[in-house]
């Protein structure tokens, strides 16, 4: 079992520009980029936030929280430029979903600040640790990334998210986000930086570029030495630009091509409810369903009921021959309707020939993200569960829950599809690597 190492309790802050000016960040010049310069304080900072008890991070993080709401009114009129601004442009309304900030969700991105306050802290924990027979003691131990920085889209709570996970750590943020949201995310980070000074820690902890252009991005992708690593949160495009262009370290999030599949062996109101329920609770997020693939063994019965549902939900279905002939108003679909992440309210649907078929449709066509079995099949789901190979994979459930919230993290960084280092929704012990520590008492090598 995990043995918890908690340092410096009761270790004083003292004020930040005195912590960076000890940590030998020198002033920059004035010919540095804002990319150069806010990731070196960030380094410098990281180097603090490190030392740092849980106590004093969970101050800083519920303060955070607080502020938030207090300044409620100043964050929102914010997003109301970013929203005009995105509707002049003619932006989708799912873009428009992400971007849009109101007082409940800002209520509800502090509560999940206080949730990541109130969760273990993973620094300093102990992973494994044994007793050689030379009489050394080795431990491996978590400890921070360093500078963590985010590239993200229109998805203004990322900020929040960023700032907390990467705060509770021990982690630095350098935070890039759209032109989308460059109001939203100015006055957010704004919010967290003062609320961090109040708490005694250095506002440089977390950090906003505000250059827009693609360079700047472009600058973070080869900052070794400065950033850690670094996290795209975003569309397939910017995704694919940080993997194919970064030096930097890089953590990969996937899109979210996912898929339902009702087995032969479902119940069909449980199906019917999770399938509206994956599909249209939120479609702009990447965990919503965008195929659903039915069992031949019940689309006689299944189809032609789901199909009315999703039509009152205002859902455009794209389907195969066989779903077409059952659900009269559906529109064929092409193959590139397989492999498209919507985030609208459009689904393709296709009649598959069993398990097996079902199994080799995710794999050929999914972006092993999330995908679901509805069945009462023990051994169905057992085999689905077993072959599917995605970072969630779901029995008689929505795939809607791949979030690091409904994980009980509080938040997230992203949600990993790549097998290296973390998998999944990203909380804590996923902002962390490890060193090893060993204990001797003169032994040397021979």
């Amino acid at each position: 079992m995990a043995r918890r190492v908690r340092r410096g309790e009761g270790r004083k802050v003292t004020s930040h520009a005195s912590q960076l000016e000890y940590a030998g960040a020198p002033m920059a010049q004035e010919s540095e980029s804002e990319v150069r310069r806010k990731a070196k304080r960030a380094k410098a900072a990281a180097r603090i936030l490190a030392q740092l008890s849980t106590g004093q991070k969970d101050a800083a993080l519920l303060r955070i929280a607080d502020q938030l709401e207090v300044r409620a009114d100043e964050i929102v009129q914010a997003n109301l430029k970013d929203l005009e601004g995105a509707k002049a442009r003619g932006v989708s309304g799912a873009l428009m979903d992400r971007l849009a900030l109101t007082h409940e969700r800002i209520r509800k991105i502090a509560a999940g600040v206080r949730e990541v306050a109130d969760l273990p802290d993973p620094v300093g924990e102990t992973v494994r640790a044994w007793r050689r027979p030379n009489g050394l003691e080795i431990s491996q131990v978590r400890v921070p990334l360093g500078v963590v920085g985010i590239i993200y889209e229109a998805r203004p709570n990322v900020t929040v998210d960023a700032a907390a996970l990467c705060l509770k750590s021990g982690n630095a943020a350098l935070l890039r986000g759209s032109s989308d949201a460059l109001n939203s995310n100015i006055a957010i980070t704004a919010v967290i930086q003062e609320a961090l000074e109040e708490a005694g820690l250095p506002r440089e902890a977390v950090q906003l570029i505000e250059d827009t252009d693609r360079s700047a991005a472009q600058e973070m992708m080869r900052l070794n030495g400065l950033i850690d690593v670094l996290i795209p949160r975003g569309g397939a495009g910017l995704i694919q630009a940080v993997v194919q262009n970064a030096t930097v370290p890089v953590i990969e999030t996937g899109v979210g091509n996912c898929h339902v599949y009702v087995h032969a062996d479902a119940d069909l109101d449980k199906a019917e409810a999770i399938v509206i329920n994956a599909k249209t609770r939120r479609c702009s997020v990447c965990c919503a369903m965008e195929t659903l693939l039915v069992d031949a063994a019940v689309a006689d019965r299944f189809l032609p009921r789901i199909g009315r549902a999703l039509k009152e939900a205002g859902v455009e279905i794209r389907g195969c021959e066989r779903t077409r002939a059952l659900i009269p108003d559906a529109k064929p679909a092409v193959e590139d309707d397989w492999y498209c992440e919507y985030l609208a309210l459009i689904l393709a649907v296709k009649v598959v020939e069993g398990l097996e078929a079902a199994i080799d449709h995710i794999e050929r066509y999914g972006s092993h993200h999330s995908d679901a079995i509805v069945t009462e099949n023990y051994s169905a789901a057992r085999r689905f569960v077993r072959e599917v190979d995605s970072a969630a994979v779901y029995v008689n459930a929505s795939t809607y829950f791949t979030d690091g919230n409904q994980f009980g993290f509080g938040a997230e960084i992203g949600i990993s599809t790549q097998k290296l280092h973390a998998r999944g929704p990203m909380g804590l012990p996923e902002l962390t690597s490890t060193k090893y520590v060993v204990y001797g008492d003169g032994q040397i090598r021979e």
